[in-house]
Parts: C-alpha cells; sequence; structure tokens
C-alpha cells in the first residue's frame, strides 16, 4: 500500500509538472491513480517482491553504473559563483521503433506521435523488412510515393490492411530523426522469418526444373538430406539466393553509408545456430528452422556479418537481435553463437535481446505476484548475457494493460515503471527500445493493448511514468558553487550537458561538454 501510494505522488507531480510545460503531447489534465491508491491493482505478494531491499540495490546500481564525476575548471571566477548545469541529452539510449510515421490517419495524431522522438525518445528504430521494402525486384522503397504520404494514409479506412502498414519509406523517416537530432536504428537485414521475404526471391529466382524438385521433396524430404545434398539438387536457386541477400546488404550501405547509426544485420537466428552447432559449415545453402521449406544461404548469419563490415562504414554499428525467452538453455545458446562468430572473425558490436509480455494474462499474473520477469529472473538473465562481453540493447519490448480499463493501464505502468529501472541499473544495458507506442498499430499476433497511447494518441499512465524516469528522474540538472581553486565538481547522469554562468564582467557565459566517465568536464583557459 505503502509503495503504491509513493507511486501515485509520484505520477501525480510528473502531470503537473508536464502540465506546467506545455507539452505538444499533453494539452489537457488525465485522471490517473484513483485505482492505484488501493489493493484492487497489484497484490501484496507482487511487492513481496519488488520489496525495499530491491529496490535499494536498483538505486545502488544506477548511481553506480549510470552517473559519473564532472569536474568544471572556471579561469578567474570567484569563489562562491553560480554555475548552472542543464543535462539536454542521454547517453543511455530511450528508443521506440517509428514504424507509424505519417500513418496514423489524422495530422493531429501524426503530429503528437512525432514530438515524442526527440523529447521522450532519443533513438528511433526504423522499418526495412524486405518484402514490404523491396516489392518489386530492384525497386526499394527509399523515396517517399504518394502511397506514403500523410495525405494518402489519411483517407485510407483500414490502414491496416495495406501491405506496407507499418511500413514507411525510409527516406522521409531518416530526414526527420536528422531533424530532431535522435540515434538512428535500422531492423533487419538478414531474417530467415519467411513471411518477411519477398515472393518473388522464389517465384522468379528458382528454375522451374529444382522447384519441381523441391515440390516433390516437401517440408519432410528435404529434412532428410544434408545440405550439400540440397545444394546439389538446386545449384541455381542457391547460387542466386546467396547473390540476392548479398545484394540487400550491399543496397543499403551503399545508399545510406553512415547515417543509420547501427543496423540489426541478423534477427533471430540463434535456433539455426544451435541446430549446426557451428556458424561456418561452409554449405551453400540452408533449411532454416523457422517455418517450413524455409530455404535461406549457408552461414547467413556470419557471411552477413562479414559482409556488412566491408561495406559499412566503421562507425556504423552492427548488432545481432534475438528473442531469448525465459530459459537458461537458449541464453547459452545465444552467448555461444556470438562467441563462435567473433571466433570466426566476426565483428558484433552490440547484441540486442527482446522481451516481450505479448498475452495481457501475463501482466496480471505479475499484478498477482507470479514468477514473470521478477528482479532474480531478470538480473540472470543479464549476468548469462553479460557473458559475451557486449553492450546489451534491449532491442523490443512490450507490456500490454491487460483489459484495456483503469486497473489494467495502470498494471502496465507499474510493471514498466520497475522493469525500467531495473533495467537501467544493469552495468551492460546501452539502451531500452518500447515497440508498439500506439495501441492497435502492431503486427498481426501482437496485442492490440501494448501501447504508450491509445489509438486516438491519448496518453496512457504508462507514458507519464516514462517521461516522469526519462525526463526528470533520471535528469541532473543543478547549481553549482564554484570552489576556491576555481573549480565546480557533481556527480551527474551520463550524457550531454549545456553550463552557463556570469563572468567577471557580468556577461553571461555558456559551454557544452559531454559526460561519459569520471574526470570528463571542461575548464575555461588553454
Amino acid at each position: 500500500m505503502k509503495r503504491l501510494h509513493i507511486l501515485f505522488i509520484i505520477i501525480f507531480f510528473s502531470l503537473n509538472n508536464l502540465l506546467a510545460q506545455k507539452s505538444p503531447v499533453i494539452s489537457q489534465k488525465v485522471r490517473f491513480g484513483s485505482s492505484a491508491e488501493t489493493n484492487d491493482v497489484m497484490s501484496q505478494a507482487y511487492w513481496d517482491i519488488w520489496n525495499s531491499e530491491v529496490q535499494a540495490r536498483i538505486d545502488n546500481d544506477i548511481e553506480k553504473y549510470r552517473k559519473a564525476d564532472a569536474i568544471l575548471k572556471f579561469e578567474e571566477l570567484p569563489a562562491g559563483s553560480e554555475v548552472k548545469v542543464e543535462q539536454v541529452s542521454h547517453d543511455f539510449i530511450f528508443g521506440a521503433h517509428i514504424f507509424n510515421f505519417n500513418q496514423l490517419g489524422t495530422i493531429e495524431r501524426n503530429q503528437k506521435y512525432k514530438d515524442l522522438y526527440g523529447t521522450l525518445f532519443n533513438s528511433a528504430t526504423i522499418a526495412f523488412y524486405w518484402k514490404p521494402f523491396e516489392m518489386q525486384p530492384g525497386r526499394l522503397r527509399f523515396r517517399e510515393e504518394y502511397w506514403d504520404t500523410e495525405e494518402y494514409w489519411n483517407q485510407v479506412e483500414e490502414p491496416e490492411k495495406k501491405p506496407h502498414w507499418r511500413r514507411p519509406a525510409t527516406d522521409p523517416v531518416v530526414e526527420f530523426c536528422e531533424s530532431k537530432g535522435i540515434r538512428l536504428h535500422g531492423h533487419p537485414i538478414t531474417w530467415s522469418a519467411p513471411r518477411f521475404h519477398p515472393e518473388w526471391l522464389f517465384e522468379q529466382f528458382c528454375p522451374a526444373n529444382e522447384k519441381e524438385k523441391i515440390d516433390q521433396l516437401g517440408h519432410e524430404g528435404l529434412r532428410d538430406l544434408t545440405n550439400a545434398r540440397i545444394e546439389e539438387l538446386i545449384p541455381v536457386y542457391t547460387k542466386e539466393i546467396n547473390r540476392l541477400f548479398r545484394k540487400r546488404i550491399v543496397d543499403l550501405a551503399g545508399y545510406y553509408k553512415g547515417r543509420i547509426h547501427s543496423w540489426d544485420v541478423v534477427n533471430e537466428s540463434r535456433s539455426d545456430f544451435n541446430f549446426h552447432k557451428t556458424s561456418l559449415t561452409g554449405d551453400g545453402i540452408c533449411l532454416a528452422q523457422r517455418g517450413k521449406i524455409n530455404l535461406m544461404p549457408g552461414d547467413y548469419t556470419y557471411h552477413s556479418f562479414k559482409l556488412a563490415e566491408n561495406v559499412f562504414p566503421n562507425n556504423v554499428l552492427l548488432n545481432i537481435n534475438d528473442n531469448v525467452l525465459q530459459d537458461t538453455n537458449a541464453y547459452n545458446a545465444y552467448i555461444n553463437q556470438i562467441k563462435d562468430l567473433v571466433s570466426h572473425g566476426c565483428r558484433i558490436d552490440i547484441m540486442g535481446s527482446q522481451m516481450h509480455l505479448f498475452n495481457p494474462h501475463q501482466c496480471l499474473d505479475i499484478a498477482e505476484g507470479k514468477p514473470i520477469e521478477t528482479p532474480e529472473i531478470v538480473w540472470n538473465k543479464m549476468e548469462t548475457l553479460s557473458k559475451a562481453g557486449l553492450p546489451i540493447h534491449l532491442s523490443e519490448i512490450t507490456i500490454t494493460s491487460p483489459g484495456d480499463d483503469e486497473r489494467g493501464r495502470e498494471i502496465q505502468a507499474i510493471i514498466t515503471r520497475n522493469l525500467y529501472r531495473l533495467w537501467f541499473s544493469i552495468e551492460k544495458m546501452m539502451g531500452i527500445t518500447w515497440w508498439n507506442v500506439v495501441d492497435g498499430c502492431g503486427e498481426p499476433g501482437e496485442p492490440t493493448i501494448s501501447g504508450l497511447f491509445t489509438r486516438d494518441m491519448d496518453p496512457k499512465p504508462s507514458f507519464y511514468v516514462l517521461n516522469q524516469l526519462i525526463n526528470e528522474e533520471w535528469k541532473t540538472n543543478l547549481v553549482l558553487k564554484v570552489n576556491e581553486d576555481g573549480t565546480a565538481t557533481f556527480r551527474g547522469f551520463k550524457g550531454e550537458y549545456v553550463v552557463s554562468w556570469k563572468d567577471k564582467n557580468g556577461n553571461v557565459q555558456q559551454s557544452e561538454f559531454y559526460l561519459k566517465k569520471d574526470g570528463d568536464g571542461f575548464q575555461t583557459f588553454p
């Protein structure tokens, strides 16, 4: 009860601050927290799990891993002079996908959506799913056409039935993100999921005689063959599928070069590694474990990373991404895959891990205190993943508001606050990306009530929780006094800062610096 009351107070003051700032997203007071003051939201068993000792450990780890000591050195500034310190950006990534760019049906909704990027989110995941991105061979959807415009989407009655729903042309999205000064992340380049492969890949580039052989064998027949034997039966398609997968990587790198800061080079290939137990078999083609009759280039994860390293600029980060469930064997398989790829000379900069609570009953179970994404589970998972020695990007997260009623939305908000705090405290964590920002805007099969906003872009309690954490609790804004030795020091959240002060003539001076490690800062003299 006490913790619920504290949460209500935090969100109440956060909302008042938002209203005072006249946020572009919020224009009127939204009622929140009525049932959060009762035992009708989270059970005592939930709070026993997320107890004061757990919260204290989280606070300590945030202080340890997310902050650094800054030192500012001033010339001829008297002791006791005031120095204003304002954090303007985070080093940590707080992202979301931007798949619904200009697709929400009205100018007002679209503007509210776009206003989130650069205010709440400092990173955007941009859709490069192959099937909708290259509907015809060689016709890549970089540039905007009429059916990508806001005018077009505002007239569509059932947008989810369009083939490019959630898949906007990429140039307008890239240019928008650049105008906001936020990080851009491309997702994905190579993925074995057959539903995201263009139909023309097989239809146009597999010869009729090879199609006939595949049809005769069927899924089970192909499973009985070695990859080498499959290559003998379909040599032309083996050559073509390798060529086309390579071409896709080269096309994306050649077009955007270094404008997109990071890419999921390969998505969800752990099951194929786990089947072969190696990333480098030497096979020209393979039957992927995902789906039926799903032919992929042999050693596609290895070859994708090797080619990406060669064709992208060195400053572009190369990510691997996977959906690792609450299964120790799955965690270890993912670690083994990464280590194997690295041992074969692949450069992998960041490992992505997803966390989806797709079934709303999971959030109800969490509220009842059942062992789902508990602190111990998350700590153990992250300890295992950290063994890869790479920064961890929580690349896709889903938390639903079960029932989408008042209590369900508050359950979502409380789970969100506690998990974000925990994730933010993990040493190797470099970023968290919320998946579907708006209700009803997910992939078929994904929940319709996992957004931070309703379909009409009305904010849900989870939005206020994230805004309070990202823009208030985890921002450092101070007024310091200059010491006798001309220095001013503070410990703050890592990120970019603007510092202002008055010089000896009373003129306001300003300087910027980036706080990344202990000792960062600036001095006002040579």
